[in-house]
C-alpha cells in the first residue's frame, strides 16, 4: 500500500482528542489567568501602565502587526532602555499565545483528519468519540473568544516583539502569523464560521445525535415527577434490578455541556439551520434554556445578543433573527422558574436517594446510575443558578434567588460520601457483573457479527477485522482466566478484576521470608489496572471510520454495549474521577461573593441552617479546577479555598454559640415562671375570684402561665423571646436573688448537657472549669466574677442598710427583715437572705466563693476593731481604773462619765456582730449544701473537729478549725476572724500593750452596755427573739472577737471572759437602782443581752452568771418583754 494513502486505523483519533481536549483545558487556565491579570491592576504587568511608556504601547497597538522600528523614532526610545527587562517579563505571556496558535493549528489539522476520514459521530452509539469530538470543538471555540477579550493583547505581543527586534535585530519567527492570528480572531465567532464550512458535515451529524439525548435531559419538573425519576422506592419489586439504559454515559452527561455544544456548534455550521428542522429545533430549545453560557470559570457568553449580532448581516437569515428574539423572551419569561421548580424537585428526590442508600449501601451497586445521574442534574442546576443570577436581567427576582441551595447542596456532599465510603461495595458489584454478564453479552455479540462479516470481506479486510476483533475479545477473555491472562500478555490489570485473590497472594508473599523481598511488586501492578479502562475508547475510533470492516454505524448494539462495559470499568476504577465529572462545584471558588451571599442566606433561614456545613465541604472541590499546564494557580486557589472553608467553620460557631445561648435563656425564662414567687398572683386572683372581689384593673392583661409556650401556634405569631439573665448594675444596686439565678444556670446546664448528644463536647469539664472560675474573685480573662458581684452586694449593699438601721437580723427567722421607715427600700432583705436563698447562694458560690465571702466580712470586721482600738487608746487610764474598780459604785459612775465615744463602741460592736451573724447564716448554709454533696466527708470534718483534746497546740487546733470553717462547721475560735486580725499588729506597740487593749476593749463594752436601756429601739421582741437595733448581735460579737484576740495574744479566754461577765454584770444592776425612767425605759430587754452572751459562748455557763447576776432578774426580765409584748400586739 502506497504512503500517501491515509490509512485511519493508524491515525490515534482517540488518542489525539484526548490530547488535545486537556491541553485545551490548560491553554483556557493560562488565558483566563493573563485575561484577570490584564484586568488588575495591580497584576497587570507594568509596562503597560508605566507613562514612561504610554506613547511606545499606543503606538505599538496603532501599527499592529506591523513592526516599524527607525532609529529616529522618538517614540521606542524608552523601549530600548527596558528592552531586556520586557523579554524577560513578558516572556511567559508572549509564549502562551503562541501555545495557543500551536493549538490552533493541532486542532484544525485533527478536524481535517477526522473530515477525510469521514468519522461516524453519534453520541449515542460511540459516546466516548464524539463527546471528546464536540468538547474538543467548544474548547477551541472558547480559547479563541476569550484570547480576543484581553485589550492588552497587542500591546504585549507588540512589546515583546519590538523588544526582541531590538536585541536580535530581527523579530522573533513565531511573530508573523501570531501578529495575524490576533488580528484575523479579532471577532473569532465570525471568523470561525468560515473555518467550519468544511466541518460542517461532521459537526452537524454529531449535534443532531443529541436530538434523542437533550431534549430527554431538559424536561420541565412536572415531567420528572410524574416519571418518579431518580426514585428507588416507586417500584419496590424492581429495587435490586441494576440500572439500566441503551445509552447509559448519556444519562449523566452534563446540561450545560449540551447546551455549550448546540449553541456554539450550530453557530460554527449555522447552514444546517436553515435545512433541517431537527436542527432547529434542537437549536430553539437551547435558547429558550438559557441566556447565557459559561466559557471557561465565571466567563459568560450571552448567547441571544452575541447570535443576533452575527446572523444580522448574513443575508436570508431573518427568520432565525426572529427566532432568537423570540427564544429571548421565551427564556427572559420561564427558565427562571423551570429551573427553579427543577430545583426544588431535586431537592426532595436526592434527600430521598441519600435516606436510602444511608440505610442500604447495598444499593449502590445496581443503582450506580442514579447516584450520578442525581449528581449530575444537581450539579447543572446550581451551575445555572449561579451564572445567571449575576450575568442577565431578570424579569422576577425570586426566580434568581434561591435561600434553599445549600439544603440540595447539602445531599449532593452526601451522596458523594456513600459513593466515596462504599466504593468497595460498587468495586465488587462490577468486577462480577463485568465477568458474568458484560463479557458474555459483548463475546456474543462480537461472535455474531464476525460470522456474518466474513462471508462479504475480502482479505485486507479480513486482517483489519482480525485485529479489531482481537483488541475486543481481549476485554472477554481478562475477566474469563488468570493464567492464559499472564501467559498471553505482561498487562496485569487482570488482578483488579480479582481483588480477593491479589490480596491472599500478597499475604503470602509477605508469609514466606524467600518471598517478603518481592513484596514491592504489588503496589506495581496497581498500577497497571487504569489501563482496561480506556482502551475500549480507542475501538470506537477505529469503527467509526468510514471504511472500517466493522462500522458501528450499521452495528449499533456493538456501539451501545461498549459504552455499557465503559460505565461498568469506570465503577471500578475511576469512582474519583466519575464524582469530579458529575458533581464538582469548583465554579464557586470564581464567584466568592455570591458564595457568601449563599452562606449568609443560609444561616438567616432556621430551616436552612442544618445544612450550612455544605458550604466548607464544597471548598475541597476547589483543588480539581486547577491544571498542571498551569501550576502557579494551585498555591492561590488552596489558598483562597482555606479562607473560605476558615471563615465559614468561624461564622457556623458563632452561629451555634448564639443559638445555644438563645435556647438557655429562653430556658432560663421558662424556668423563673415556675418560681414561687408567681403563683402568688394566681392563688389572690383565686381567692378573690371565690369572693367575687374586683381585683386589678380593668384592661390589664392577663399574665401567661408556664405551660403556655408548648401550645400549638400559628407560626405567623411565634416570636422568639429573648430575656437576659438579671446581672449586677452597680447604678440601682440591683442584683438577681440567688435562688433566680440558681435556677438560670441550672437551666442552661440542662440545655447544654443535651448537646452532648450531637456534638462531641464533655459538657459536664466545661462546666466544670466555668463554675470553678465563678467561685474566684475574677476570671480568666479579668472580670468580675460571680462571687465578687455578690460578695460586693451583700457588702455594700444589704449590710450597710442594716447599720444605717433600716434592716434588722431575726434569729427566729434566721434572715434580715426590712424595717419600716419613711424612704423604702428597693429591695426586700428577706428575699435575699432567708435559708434558701442562702443555700443558693453556697451553691453558686461554693466552697472557695464562700470562703472569698468571709474573708471579705472580716476585712469590714478588722476595720472595725481597728476602731475601736483607737477609742480604747483614748480612754486608756480611765478603762485601766475601772477595770480594777468594779466592785466600787460610786467610783464607777464618776469614772464612767470620764469615758468618751461611749455610743461609737457600741454601734461599731453591733456592726460586727450584724457581719457575724450574716456569715453565721452563709455558713449554716453552706455546711446544708455540702452536706447533700458530700455528707461522709462532711461528718468525717465534725467528728475530727469534736474530738481535739484541749491539751492539743493551738496551731494544730486552728488548722482543724480552719479546715472546718471551709466545710460550714461552727468552732469555737473562728480562723478566719483570727486571721483578719493577726494582721492589724502594730510594729509601734508592744505584744504586753496590745493585749492590755485587747484586756480594756472588753472592760470598755461591758461597762457601755447600761447605755442601751435608754434607747427607744432596744426593746426585745419574743417574736423575733432579738431586738430592732440589733443589739442582740453584741452576744456574738463579744464572744467571738475575744476569742480571735486572746488567741492571738495567747491569753486566757474564759478568764477574760469571766471579767467581762463580772463588769458587765455590775454596771448593768446598777440601772435597777435608776429612778429615771427615760434611762431605765429599756432595762429588762438589756438584761436579757447577758443572757445572750453566756447562751453563745462556749467558754461561759449559767452557772457563772448565776454568781455574777441573780437569775431572777432575768426571769422577771423575760416577763415583763413577754408581758409588754402581748399587750403592744392587743
Amino acid at each position: 500500500m502506497s504512503r500517501g494513502v491515509l490509512q485511519p486505523s493508524q491515525q490515534k483519533l482517540a488518542e489525539k482528542l484526548t490530547i488535545l481536549n486537556d491541553r485545551g483545558i490548560g491553554m483556557l487556565t493560562r488565558i483566563y489567568n493573563i485575561k484577570k491579570a490584564c484586568g488588575d491592576p495591580k497584576a497587570k504587568p507594568s509596562y503597560l501602565i508605566d507613562k514612561n511608556l504610554e506613547s511606545a504601547v499606543k503606538f505599538i497597538v496603532r501599527k499592529f502587526p506591523a513592526v516599524e522600528t527607525r532609529n529616529n523614532n522618538q517614540q521606542l526610545a524608552q523601549l530600548q532602555k527596558e528592552k531586556s527587562e520586557i523579554l524577560k517579563n513578558l516572556a511567559l505571556y508572549y509564549f502562551t499565545f503562541v501555545d495557543v496558535m500551536e493549538f490552533k493549528d493541532h486542532v484544525s489539522e485533527l478536524l481535517n483528519t477526522i473530515d477525510a476520514c469521514q468519522v461516524f459521530f453519534d453520541i449515542t452509539v460511540n459516546f466516548d468519540l464524539t463527546k471528546n469530538y464536540l468538547d474538543l470543538i467548544v474548547a477551541y471555540t472558547t480559547l479563541m473568544m476569550l484570547l480576543s477579550r484581553i485589550e492588552e493583547r497587542k500591546a504585549i505581543i507588540g512589546l515583546y516583539n519590538y523588544a526582541h527586534e531590538m536585541t536580535h535585530g530581527s523579530s522573533d519567527r513565531e511573530y508573523p502569523r501570531l501578529g495575524q492570528m490576533i488580528v484575523d480572531y479579532e471577532n473569532p465567532l465570525k471568523k470561525m464560521m468560515e473555518e467550519f464550512v468544511p466541518h460542517n458535515k461532521a459537526l452537524s451529524d454529531a449535534l443532531l445525535s443529541l436530538q434523542m439525548v437533550y431534549p430527554r435531559r431538559n424536561l420541565s419538573a412536572d415531567q420528572w415527577r410524574n416519571a418518579q425519576l431518580l426514585s428507588l422506592i416507586s417500584a419496590p419489586s424492581t429495587m435490586l434490578n441494576p440500572a439500566q439504559s441503551d445509552t447509559m454515559p448519556c444519562e449523566y452527561l452534563s446540561l450545560d455541556a449540551m447546551e455549550k455544544w448546540i449553541v456554539f456548534g450550530f453557530i460554527l455550521c449555522h447552514g444546517v439551520l436553515n435545512t433541517d428542522a431537527a436542527a432547529l429545533s434542537l437549536w430553539k430549545l437551547a435558547l429558550q434554556s438559557s441566556s447565557c453560557l459559561c466559557l471557561y470559570r465565571d466567563e459568560v457568553y450571552h448567547i441571544h445578543k452575541s447570535a443576533e449580532d452575527l446572523f444580522v448581516n448574513i443575508r436570508g437569515y431573518n427568520k432565525r433573527i426572529t427566532d432568537i428574539r423570540e427564544c429571548k423572551e421565551a427564556a427572559l419569561a420561564h427558565a427562571g422558574s423551570m429551573h427553579r421548580e427543577r430545583r426544588k424537585f431535586l431537592r426532595s428526590a436526592l434527600k430521598e436517594l441519600a435516606t436510602v442508600l444511608a440505610d442500604q449501601p447495598g444499593l449502590l451497586g445496581p443503582k450506580a446510575l442514579f447516584v450520578f445521574m442525581a449528581l449530575s442534574f444537581a450539579r447543572d442546576e446550581i451551575i445555572w443558578l449561579l451564572r445567571h443570577a449575576d450575568n442577565i436581567q431578570k424579569k422576577s427576582a425570586d426566580d434568581f434567588i434561591d435561600k434553599h441551595i445549600a439544603e440540595l447542596i447539602f445531599y449532593m456532599e452526601e451522596l458523594r460520601a456513600h459513593v466515596r465510603k462504599y466504593g468497595p461495595v460498587m468495586q465488587r458489584y462490577y468486577v462480577q457483573y463485568l465477568s458474568g454478564f458484560d463479557a458474555v453479552v459483548l463475546n456474543e455479540l462480537v461472535q455474531a457479527y464476525t460470522s456474518v462479516s466474513k462471508a462479504s470481506l475480502g482479505l485486507a479486510d479480513h486482517r483489519e477485522l482480525g485485529k479489531m476483533m482481537n483488541t475486543i475479545i481481549f476485554h472477554t477473555k481478562m475477566v474469563d482466566s488468570l493464567v492464559e491472562m499472564l501467559v498471553e500478555t505482561s498487562d496485569l490489570s487482570i488482578f483488579c478484576f480479582y481483588s480477593r485473590a491479589f490480596e491472599k497472594m500478597f499475604q503470602q508473599c509477605l508469609e514466606l521470608p524467600s518471598q517478603s523481598r518481592y513484596s514491592i511488586s504489588f503496589p506495581l501492578v496497581c498500577t497497571h489496572f487504569m489501563s482496561c479502562t480506556h482502551e475500549l475508547c480507542p475501538e470506537e475510533a477505529y469503527t467509526s471510520v468510514s471504511k472500517a470492516s466493522l462500522g458501528l454505524a450499521d452495528h449499533r448494539e456493538l456501539g451501545k454495549m461498549m459504552n455499557t462495559i465503559i460505565f461498568h470499568t469506570k465503577m471500578v476504577d475511576s469512582l474519583v474521577e466519575m464524582l469530579v465529572e458529575t458533581s464538582d462545584l469548583s465554579i464557586f471558588c470564581f464567584y466568592s461573593r455570591a458564595f457568601e451571599k449563599m452562606f449568609q442566606q443560609c444561616l438567616e433561614l432556621p430551616s436552612q441552617s442544618r445544612y450550612s456545613i455544605s458550604f466548607p465541604l464544597v471548598c475541597t472541590h476547589f483543588m480539581s479546577c486547577t491544571h498542571e499546564l498551569c501550576p502557579e494557580e494551585r498555591h492561590h486557589i488552596g489558598d483562597r479555598s482555606l479562607s473560605l472553608c476558615n471563615m465559614f467553620l468561624d461564622e457556623m460557631a458563632k452561629q451555634a454559640r448564639n443559638l445555644i445561648t438563645d435556647i438557655c435563656t429562653e430556658q432560663c425564662t421558662l424556668s423563673d415562671q415556675l418560681l414561687p414567687k408567681h403563683c402568688a398572683k394566681t392563688i389572690s386572683q383565686a381567692v378573690n375570684k371565690k369572693s367575687k372581689k374586683q381585683t386589678g384593673k380593668k384592661g390589664e392583661p392577663e399574665r401567661e402561665k408556664p405551660g403556655v409556650e408548648s401550645m400549638r401556634k400559628n407560626r405567623l405569631l411565634v416570636t422568639k423571646s429573648i430575656v437576659g439573665m438579671t446581672m449586677y448594675n452597680q447604678a440601682t444596686q440591683e442584683i438577681a436573688k440567688p435562688s433566680e439565678l440558681l435556677t438560670s444556670v441550672r437551666a442552661y446546664m440542662t440545655v447544654l448537657q443535651s448537646i452532648e448528644n450531637y456534638v462531641q463536647i464533655d459538657i459536664t469539664r466545661v462546666f466544670n472549669n466555668v463554675l470553678l472560675q465563678q467561685t474566684q474573685h475574677l476570671d480568666s480573662h479579668g472580670e468580675p466574677t460571680i462571687t465578687s458581684l455578690y460578695t460586693n452586694w451583700y457588702l455594700e449593699t444589704l449590710l450597710r442598710q442594716v447599720s444605717n438601721g433600716h434592716i434588722a437580723y431575726f434569729p427566729a427567722m434566721k434572715a434580715f427583715v426590712n424595717l419600716p421607715t419613711e424612704n423604702e427600700l428597693t429591695f426586700n432583705a428577706e428575699e435575699y437572705s432567708d435559708i434558701s436563698e442562702m443555700r443558693a447562694l453556697s451553691e453558686l458560690l461554693g466552697p472557695y466563693g464562700m470562703k472569698f465571702l468571709s474573708e471579705s466580712l472580716m476585712w469590714h470586721i478588722s476595720s472595725q476593731v481597728a476602731e475601736l482600738k483607737k477609742l480604747v487608746v483614748d480612754n486608756v487610764e480611765v478603762l485601766t481604773q475601772m477595770r480594777t474598780s468594779f466592785d466600787k459604785p460610786d467610783q464607777m459612775a464618776a469614772l464612767f462619765k470620764k469615758l468618751s465615744s461611749v455610743d461609737s463602741v457600741l454601734k461599731r460592736m453591733t456592726i460586727i456582730g450584724v457581719i457575724l451573724s450574716f456569715r453565721s447564716l452563709a455558713q449554716e448554709a453552706l455546711r446544708d449544701v455540702l452536706s447533700c454533696h458530700i455528707p461522709f466527708l462532711v461528718s468525717s470534718i465534725q467528728d475530727f473537729k469534736d474530738h481535739i483534746p484541749r491539751e492539743t497546740d493551738m496551731k494544730v487546733a486552728m488548722n482543724v478549725y480552719e479546715l472546718s470553717s471551709a466545710a460550714g462547721l461552727p468552732c469555737e475560735i473562728d480562723p478566719a476572724l483570727v486571721v483578719a486580725l493577726s494582721s492589724q499588729k502594730s510594729e509601734n506597740i508592744s505584744p504586753e500593750e496590745e493585749y492590755k487593749i485587747a484586756c480594756l476593749l472588753m472592760v470598755f463594752v461591758a461597762v457601755s452596755m447600761p447605755t442601751l436601756a435608754s434607747n427607744v429601739m432596744s426593746q426585745y421582741s419574743p417574736a423575733i427573739e432579738g431586738h430592732c437595733n440589733n443589739i442582740h448581735c453584741l452576744a456574738k460579737a463579744i464572744n467571738q472577737i475575744a476569742a480571735a484576740l486572746f488567741t492571738i495574744h495567747k491569753g486566757s479566754i474564759e478568764d477574760r471572759l469571766k471579767e467581762f461577765l463580772a463588769l458587765a454584770s455590775s454596771s448593768l444592776l446598777k440601772i435597777g437602782q435608776e429612778t429615771d425612767k427615760t434611762t431605765t425605759r429599756n432595762r429588762e430587754s438589756v438584761y436579757l443581752l447577758l443572757d445572750m452572751i453566756v447562751q453563745e459562748s462556749p467558754f461561759l455557763t449559767m452557772d457563772l452568771l448565776e454568781s455574777c447576776f441573780p437569775y431572777v432578774l432575768l426571769r422577771n426580765a423575760y416577763h415583763a418583754v413577754y408581758k409588754q409584748s402581748v399587750t403592744s400586739s392587743a
